[in-house]
């Protein structure tokens, strides 16, 4: 029996039951107090009951088939067992809107515009803004003025005297550096500093008073799936959020040693380089640094240097003007399971050391070597004059060296 016609004979059950119980109470009235022959029905009994006038019930009265206690209280019925547990939510909320979350964040993040002498006194249409509707613009003021070319990009405040973070790519070569803050005041910067091997600069205005500023969160504790708020200056548009999740950690690009991207799945698009991602707390958490873009535009695929390596580098360029960054002399071999010395330069920090070419890596600090690649950032990651004790095995013996990191040379390659 289908549901449909299931249901239709429950109710039509139920109208017969009622239907004969009134009969019956009819039936009763008409001949007295005549009861009714003690085979009626359990279920007769009870519709009888319930045709009585309420007027015939005591209030302190149980009702039909109520159970009682000693003094006539009626008792209630047991608790049913409580429905089966559910598993814990694994997603126990989600933002139903990134508003206050951008009210907060997006008066640190600027516009960067630069300026740059033509080399050959060319129109050169910027590809940030190629294509969109800046570009006729980009052509009038051109023709006001030849001997410029103008990029753009983005960056953010971090410090309330006007220190703000952007990628080297979007000021070097820079001859002039305009920002522009999200309530449309522009001022100048200059470049404090910039780091080749990150792609990390750091510029600065001067303002009479403080300005809003943003913190930076923890990259490591960013996870797959964790929502992210991306902001910039895609084609040259102006302030403009994005948001998505982390869709993966630890990429490389085989862009240089310290190559530990994050990947973002909010629309990132060029303009955006140098501007923040950040966390449901509002910290940054990573910079905008690339995208994959096979036809110019963004196909959800983007990545950012993790904020673990930026601050730090932010810090020392405020301190010095520069970056400095580890360096040993040494080619790598990376083997399916082993991570090989294939070379060593002479007169180099790694040779001075002691070390040799065969020797198997396999500890750094008390750390496992996993990876070329690891070992690589490890050894860039590091301070000129540190010393890290290598755990190598050579031939059959496993051995300790205190390696000496030397400062990386202008030429080395990433």
């Amino acid at each position: 029996m289908n549901r449909s016609l299931q249901a239709a004979a429950i109710g039509a059950g139920t109208a017969t039951v009622v239907t004969v119980g009134l009969m019956l109470a009819l039936r009763l009235h008409s001949h007295g107090e005549q009861h009714a022959p003690t085979s009626q029905p359990a279920a007769t009994t009870i519709q009888q009951q319930a045709v009585k006038p309420l007027s015939s019930v005591s209030p302190d009265s149980p009702l039909a088939g109520e159970s009682t206690d000693a003094h006539g209280i009626p008792t209630q019925p047991p608790v049913p067992a409580a429905a089966p547990a559910l598993p814990p939510l694994l997603v126990k909320y989600g933002p139903l809107s990134f508003a206050p979350l951008v009210r907060q964040v997006i008066p640190a993040v600027v516009n960067i515009a630069i300026t740059q002498s033509s080399p050959d006194g060319h129109d050169h249409v910027p590809p940030q803004i190629k294509g969109t509707p800046l570009e006729k613009r980009y052509h009038d003021r051109m023709k006001r003025q030849q001997d410029e070319m103008v990029g753009a990009g983005s960056g953010f405040i971090v410090d309330a005297t006007g220190i703000i973070v952007t990628n080297r790519h979007v000021v070097g070569g820079a001859d002039k550096v305009v920002v522009s803050l999200s309530n449309g005041h522009e001022m100048p910067a200059r470049l404090l500093g910039a780091d080749p091997l990150t792609d990390i600069a750091v510029i600065k205005v001067d303002s009479p008073e403080p300005l809003p500023h943003v913190t930076w969160g923890d990259s490591r504790q960013t996870d797959i799936g964790d929502w992210i708020l991306v902001a910039g200056n895609p084609f040259g548009f102006g302030s403009s959020v994005t948001a998505g999740i982390v869709s993966a950690v630890g990429r490389d690009l085989g862009i240089g040693s310290l190559d530990d991207f994050i990947q973002l799945d909010a629309p990132i698009n060029p303009g955006n380089s140098g501007g923040p991602a950040f966390n449901m707390r509002g910290q940054v958490v990573a910079v905008n640094a690339a995208i994959v873009t096979p036809a110019g535009g963004s196909v959800g695929i983007g990545f950012g240097i993790p904020s673990e390596i930026v601050a730090p580098i932010v810090a020392e360029i405020e301190a010095t003007g520069h970056v400095e960054h580890g360096w040993l002399g040494i080619t790598l071999d990376d083997g399916d399971t082993d991570v090989g010395i294939a070379g060593v330069d002479n007169g180099g920090p790694a040779q001075k050391s002691g070390l040799r070419r065969g020797d198997i890596v396999r500890q750094v600090d008390g750390a496992p070597v996993i990876s070329a690649r690891m070992l690589l950032r490890s050894i860039a990651a590091a301070r000129p004059g540190m010393v890290l004790n290598f755990g190598v095995r050579r031939g059959g013996t496993d051995l300790t060296l205190p390696v000496h990191i030397g400062p990386r040379p202008k030429n080395a390659d990433n």
